[in-house]
């Protein structure tokens, strides 16, 4: 019961942030997994079955407030399952010491990314007349799905961050759209771990169930946090979260000295993320404002 309720609680917290953000539900599940001692293909089979259902529940939720580009979803789900399943077939196929680096480093990659994009980059908020094609969407769909499924996350962190940075879709939509999609990668991805599992690999379906518990019951609230919670502060926070976590793997064999001057470059960074968050923030407030947004914005929202 203990264990249901701790997964319960991560799930519950990496959906709180997975729906706010459009990632890093896999990223910040399967880093907890991984340092508590789970093999890596392990580790990615378990989030990514709890993930079928808190990807639904989710795209239920977005779906209830407008959130989702439905083409958007049809055309980036497809190639995102097929890479899924290369994918899941690849980390099955790594040796147990060889994965357990690859899978940290890319979730510390995919950590450093999110800290930077939210708190130091421009998210911007322009949004162009033509809309994302299929020539656009399948190449990223595949590669999102199979970074997903041999990092045990990545599938918010490339689709999301690379349609933002396209400029064809509304945000909010292409939170929704891709967490929305995630729910055909993440089953595609199971059924890739079911048959490439090999036998002395066992599932701990305690911890799935608490994590997709917990993602079930965070995804309305996440869906509605999306209009109103700053994405900045929150991807700040859980992208330092991660690279903290993950480093701690990474350096388990290193020195003290290397260790602690390691540590200490990622506290700052971290804490010099969130005041940047913050700074954003308050002037992207001010320059709304000016604009008039906030009033559009509020008209929007009735419609």
């Amino acid at each position: 019961m203990r264990v249901l309720v701790l997964f319960g609680l991560a799930g519950f917290l990496a959906q709180l942030v997975d729906g706010t953000l459009g990632m890093a539900f896999g990223v910040t599940s399967t880093t907890t997994l991984v340092a508590l001692g789970t093999t890596p293909a392990v580790a990615s089979a378990a989030v990514h079955l709890a993930e079928v259902g808190t990807s639904l529940a989710s795209g239920v939720s977005h779906w209830r407030f407008r959130n989702i580009d439905w083409r958007t979803v049809g055309i980036l789900a497809v190639p995102g399952a097929i890479g899924a399943v290369l994918g899941a077939y690849v980390l099955t196929s790594l040796s147990t010491e060889f994965a357990e680096v690859w899978i940290t480093t890319i979730l510390l990659l995919l950590g450093l990314y999110v800290l930077i994009r939210f708190a130091f980059l421009k998210l911007g908020k322009l949004i162009t007349d033509k809309r994302p094609g299929a020539r656009f969407l399948g190449p990223l769909g595949l590669v999102a799905g199979f970074v997903d499924a041999t990092g045990g996350g990545g599938w918010g962190p490339v689709a999301t961050t690379t349609l933002l940075s396209s400029g064809r879709l509304e945000p909010r939509k292409v939170v929704g759209s891709v967490d929305t999609s995630e729910f055909i990668v993440a089953l595609a991805a199971s059924i890739g771990f079911f048959f490439s599992l090999s036998s002395e690999h066992n599932l701990n379906y305690t911890v799935v169930l608490g994590l997709m518990a917990g993602g079930v019951l965070a995804a309305p609230v996440a869906a509605w946090l999306v209009r109103r919670m700053p994405p900045r502060l929150l991807g700040a926070a859980a992208g330092g979260l991660i690279v903290f976590t993950n480093a701690r793997t990474l350096l388990k064999d290193a020195g003290t000295g290397v260790t602690v001057a390691v540590y200490a470059a990622i506290v700052v960074l971290w804490v010099a993320g969130i005041v940047a968050a913050i700074r954003s923030i308050k002037a992207e407030k001010r320059v709304n404002a000016a604009a008039g947004e906030d009033v559009r914005e509020s008209v929007a929202v009735a419609e």
